[in-house]
């Protein structure tokens, strides 16, 4: 009688949706199903997601795949967790009920408070302590928020109690998704350290939660996740056998979705450098165990850590909008769809000197000026929509050049060749675009779904579904190699992009 064959489950928890896929021993995709889930803009400037609807999609998608590959979820060997970062919520500890809805990496609501912050001279230490550049990106001024606006919790036969009180008490808890998932799936209230990394709220040097930036920003805590690897072999529980699933599951690792796709393209030694696009874009470079301070405008960050093994930093480049701008042009009515901008880019010769700047939500690195705002500069009488669509693929070509060109200025390196991922490569024309504009190879893998990927490899090395980290790099294949071809005065333009980068600074205030 053969052997049953298992194999290793990934959520995928992003900015838009929810993907659940499942990973044989190649690293080949076997199952896949994906849901979306509703964007609240309550006001300007402010995104929420509800956590709810989230947990229900992600039980939903794991039903679906699995069920559509004929597969039982007694074969799956471990599930791994990644997750749009920063997007901050808190829950009852006991019925597992919201406070509110999650706040989302992209809100801005929080942005005085970080200018107070920096105009307090605190940002410095911030960084320090942290590798982040203090923003309203992070989840630290989020929880704050949330701590203080949050109705009051009303108990039975009780004076309706404040909610800081009861996160002082551990009845109310602090997570970023990863947590939520990981509570909903194992009871157990976990982050790892690339999420925890991500708060503003860890010392990334110590590698613990720090206690004056939880005073600074009066997040008891008790509320708080404990903290593990991102490939933990003493795992971070198991799914429930009486549970959704019906059995007993390893749920064994987790990163946040830019640190997954890092480890989802192997990028396992110092040097290697991934970029993935998304709703926003993320370059990520493996720095090792040194955690290079940053002087062009990057974050210093966790990459990755493994049981037992010291963390892995990396310098990031985080992008705010990228896949965005192309969606945008879809809300807008320029698009019908995002598989039809290739065709529509190549239909010009140029963008007749148009360009977008798609700082829809600020600038992220390495400007980092959460005022900024998405401006269009140089049209004319003649400017068609072609050359819009056209100059917002442009956009996420130079955007990456900002960073590239800030991280080869901090690690003292040229990146020769530059792995790429995320729903945006599959386009061909931004792929060659951005091979010229940054003037490296663009390298596209067989497998481009590498978030899934990563945590599927974090949670399968954990339980020994694969040996070791070189087993996985044999997994990694090459579908196309993109390379420079010469264009002409791709400096020139880049010049003119900075140009416009400038005018769309400092928008979004006071009269």
């Amino acid at each position: 009688m053969s052997e049953i064959e298992t194999y290793v489950g990934a959520i995928d928890q992003g900015t838009t949706g929810t993907r659940f896929m499942v990973f044989d021993h190649g690293g080949g995709v076997v199952a896949s199903a994906y849901e979306k889930h509703e964007q609240y803009y309550p006001e300007p400037g402010w995104v929420e997601h509800d956590p709810t609807e989230i947990w229900e999609n992600t039980k939903s998608v794991i039903a679906d795949a699995l069920d559509s590959a004929g597969i039982d979820a007694t074969q799956l060997d471990a599930i791994g967790v990644t997750n749009q970062r920063e997007t901050t919520l808190f829950w009852d500890a006991d019925t597992r009920r919201p406070l509110m809805r999650a706040v989302v990496w992209q809100d801005r609501r929080t942005t005085d408070r970080i200018e107070a912050l920096e105009a307090n001279g605190k940002a410095e230490s911030i960084q320090a302590k942290t590798g982040l550049e203090p923003d309203a990106y992070f989840s630290a001024t989020k929880a704050e928020w949330i701590l203080d606006n949050a109705d009051p919790i009303k108990l039975q036969r009780s004076r309706p109690q404040d909610v800081r009180e009861r996160a002082a008490d551990g009845e109310v808890r602090f997570g970023t998704i990863d947590s939520w998932l990981i509570a909903n799936l194992t009871g157990n209230h976990i982050t790892d350290v690339t999420n925890a990394s991500r708060t503003m709220l860890f010392n990334i040097h110590e590698m613990d939660w720090d206690d004056d930036l939880l005073k600074e920003f009066q997040v008891p805590r008790a509320a708080l996740p404990e903290v593990r690897p991102s490939s933990d072999e003493e795992l971070y529980g198991t799914t429930d056998a009486d549970g959704f699933l019906g059995a007993e599951v390893p749920v064994a690792g987790a990163l946040g979705d830019q640190q997954a796709a890092l480890f989802g393209q192997t990028c396992f030694d110092p040097g290697d450098a991934k970029n993935t696009y998304g709703t926003g874009s993320f370059f990520l470079l493996n720095t090792g165990e040194e955690a290079v301070e940053s002087d062009h405008g990057l974050l210093t960050t966790i990459g990755f850590q493994r049981s037992g093994e010291p963390v892995q930093y990396a310098l990031e480049g985080s992008i705010f909008v990228t896949g965005a701008a192309i969606e945008w042009l879809e809300d807008v009515e320029l698009l019908e769809d995002a598989m039809e901008s290739e065709s529509v880019a190549r239909s010009v010769d140029s963008t007749d000197g148009v360009y977008l700047v798609p700082a829809f939500t600020g600038l992220g690195a390495p400007h980092w000026d959460g005022r900024a705002r998405g401006t269009i500069v140089g049209m004319t009488r003649g400017t068609r929509r072609e050359h819009i669509v056209r100059a917002a693929l442009e956009s996420i070509a130079f955007q990456t050049r900002d960073v590239a060109e800030a991280m080869a200025a901090d690690a003292d390196i040229d990146i020769s060749s530059l792995k790429v991922d995320g729903g945006a490569v599959k386009n061909n024309f931004l792929c060659q675009l951005q091979a010229n504009i940054v003037g490296t190879d663009i390298v596209r893998p067989v497998v481009d779904e590498t978030t899934a990927l990563g945590s599927a490899y974090a949670a399968g090395l954990a339980v020994g579904y694969w040996d070791d980290p070189d087993e996985l790099r044999d997994n990694w294949q090459v579908d196309r190699e993109f390379t420079p071809d010469g264009s002409t005065d791709v400096d020139g333009r880049y010049e003119r992009w900075s140009e416009a980068v400038e005018r769309s600074r400092d928008w979004a205030r006071e009269a």
